[in-house]
């Protein structure tokens, strides 16, 4: 099945909320004496702009203040037209700032390390904070309704928006990155379609997994290097035990950091544009025909740097095709990636509050100093 195909008959433009973890992605690479790049991201951000790159509709709710990195993350964002109307809500906060090192080892394979701290000064970056439930409930009147649902992280928030969507007959996608409340993950899993999440995190969500009565009707687990394997309860498919399903390989092989943000873009593109009613008739065969979609579209992402990078210098026709070229197995026909590099240039100074309260102190001091009198 080509990539192309839609699995789904929804004619009209689909739409997909979500909220969870939006942040400004720095990404240095080590081993080049050029600039960082700077992009929106995180989890729940890279999914939804990704979605609105293949044609969507999104809307993340999340509580951007007007601090520096906040600003970058609306202007990114902005440009692949993601919708903003529910990403300053209150009580809002400085955006999360994660800091992405590329480098190599020692054998020169790519190899890559995130950092919640600031390379300037060490101080901590800012955090995630998730968005307030008595905001959302006051907002919900004037969320759209969407055919998918996607959080990463569990809130009362999170649940708020999730119950309601559920109602509604919304699709909803759960991907737990981190460590989870107990009693609030069961309630998220009450709600969940499809839940995903890497092996990584399987250890810590294994427990809590086997002690709640619903199981999704999609489970799928990542296994990097080594693909996927998936189980399903949908009707008709026989599928409760794990079935495997091989990754792609490429010879140009820069950054794998965005491979589970594509995966999981590409299985809502495919899944989710007629929402639940429509994902519950999904056949064997276009369940396997997504997620090598997804897993072909993880592959491609990995060529360029970022989680998103390939998105700056590649159009989403030539991205389709690409895809197609690397399920069939013609990877010789994918271009070497061409990347510019950027100017040297210092970053930090305005989205560090520890290098902004360094270079306060190190003005007040000069100005202390200017302002003595001389000995002479």
């Amino acid at each position: 099945m080509k990539p192309k195909a839609i699995l789904s008959s929804h004619r009209t433009q689909p739409t997909v909320i979500g909220t969870g973890l939006i942040a400004l992605d720095v990404v240095v690479n080590e081993t080049r004496q050029d600039g960082p790049r700077l992009w929106g991201g995180g989890t729940c951000g890279n999914v939804l702009t990704i979605l609105s790159y293949l044609g969507w509709r999104s809307f993340p709710i999340a509580r951007l203040a007007d601090d520096s990195a906040s600003e970058l993350v609306r202007k990114d964002l902005a440009r692949w037209k993601v919708h903003l109307d529910f990403a300053n809500l209150e009580p809002r906060t400085r955006a999360p700032i994660i800091v992405q090192h590329l480098t190599e080892t020692a054998s020169g394979l790519p190899f890559h390390r995130f950092s919640w701290t600031c390379p300037a000064c060490g101080g901590w970056l800012p955090p995630y904070r998730a968005v307030i439930a008595s905001t959302v409930s006051a907002a919900l009147p004037r969320i759209a309704r969407g055919q998918v649902f996607f959080f990463d992280r569990v809130s009362r928030a999170a649940l708020t928006l999730a119950k309601k969507c559920f109602d509604d007959g919304t699709l909803i996608v759960f991907e737990p990155s981190c460590s989870q409340d107990p009693q609030l993950f069961r309630e998220a899993l009450a709600l969940t379609h499809i839940l995903k999440y890497s092996h990584e995190r399987s250890r810590k969500l294994r427990p809590l997994l086997t002690k709640t009565e619903h199981v999704p009707l999609l489970e799928i687990e990542t296994l990097g290097a080594e693909g996927l394997r998936f189980r399903s309860q949908l009707r008709g498919h026989n599928s409760t035990n794990w079935q495997r399903l091989d990754a792609y390989e490429l010879k140009d092989f820069r950054d794998p950091s965005g491979a589970g943000d594509w995966c999981t873009a590409g299985i809502i593109h495919q899944l989710g544009q007629g929402g639940a009613r429509t994902f519950r008739r999904v056949t064997h065969q276009q369940l396997q025909a997504t997620l090598g979609f997804a897993q072909a579209l993880a592959a491609w992402t990995c060529r360029y740097e970022g989680a998103r990078g390939g998105m700056y210098f590649t159009e989403r026709h030539t991205l389709l095709q690409e895809v197609e070229w690397i399920m069939k197995g013609k990877t010789n026909n994918l271009p070497r990636p061409d990347i510019p590099s950027q100017v040297v240039r210092s970053v930090f100074e305005g989205l560090c509050t520890g290098c902004e309260e360094q270079t306060q102190k190190s003005g007040d001091r000069n100005r202390r100093n200017l302002k003595k009198p001389s000995h002479r």
